[in-house]
């Protein structure tokens, strides 16, 4: 099921984990052209998260779980990103000058907030709604894909988990996923504590247990990879939501910090 600028995946009634991919495509309305940006640019991870979407499909569908996915270019617009964030609007992304965007006034920046990123956030709220009416306590979990190589230094994690200061699930996944033999960033390549972000807003604030993965772009971004980490973070997850505390609203406070 689609939506104004979100995809919607249906899950089972009784289930127990939401996925959200906030950065899940490259699309730009045809209304914004290229933002004046050459095309083999949103192939680049400053469009979307490569491989993201295809992991966050396989998965909710190995689980039954319903998924949110976004359906627009963070290049327009960061769906993850707190409404007031200075990066909300990208003008340059990772050297490459956005020219869509460098003169967008705030009149603009609200027009796209209104449009874009509000809708994305409106379904995932809706969607913890309804299954809280259901008396479920979902269990939120965003998954993002990183770069291997960020300005020339190659990254030496295989799959990163990002948390704020709830670690009921995001210490038994890294645990799980350590006995795998893997190369696991904790808060890496970034931090998860971030004021305002998908999961700050719409998990952290409403005490459900959450966590953001990370997946290694080169390591996904085909259908072989996507399957085979699939099936590697599924093996570390299934176990992790066998934890009964994860069905309480627990509401641990925030370190979460400003962009």
């Amino acid at each position: 099921m689609d939506g104004p600028n979100y995809e919607l995946v249906a899950g089972r009634d009784n289930a127990r984990l939401l996925l959200i991919c906030d950065h899940a495509s490259n699309r730009i309305p045809a209304d914004y052209g290229t933002l004046g940006l050459q095309k083999d640019q949103f192939a680049r991870h400053i469009a979307y998260d490569i491989g993201a979407r295809n992991v966050t499909l396989r998965l909710a569908q190995a689980l039954g779980a319903p998924a949110v996915l976004s359906t627009f270019s963070r290049l327009l617009i960061d769906p993850n990103r707190g409404a007031d964030d200075p990066t909300l609007v990208m003008r340059i992304s990772d050297g490459a000058i956005v020219p869509g965007n460098a003169r967008i006034d705030a009149a603009e920046v609200e027009h796209r907030r209104r449009t874009y990123w509000q809708p994305y956030r409106m379904a995932i709220a809706s969607t913890i709604a309804a299954m809280l009416e259901k008396g479920i306590v979902p269990v939120i979990v965003s998954v993002h894909s990183f770069t291997p190589i960020w300005k020339g230094v190659a990254r030496p994690w295989d799959i990163g988990i990002l948390w704020d200061k709830d670690p009921r699930l995001a210490v038994p996944v890294m645990d799980q996923l350590h006995g795998q033999g893997l190369r696991v960033g904790n808060n890496e390549p970034y931090d998860g504590a971030l004021k305002g972000d998908t999961l700050y807003d719409l998990a952290t604030l409403r005490g459900l247990a959450n966590l953001l993965v990370e997946f290694r772009q080169d390591l996904v971004a085909d259908d072989e990879g996507a399957e085979r980490w699939t099936q590697i973070f599924l093996r570390a997850l299934q176990p992790a939501l066998q934890t009964p505390e994860l069905s309480v609203q627990r509401f641990y406070g925030s370190r979460a910090t400003g962009s």
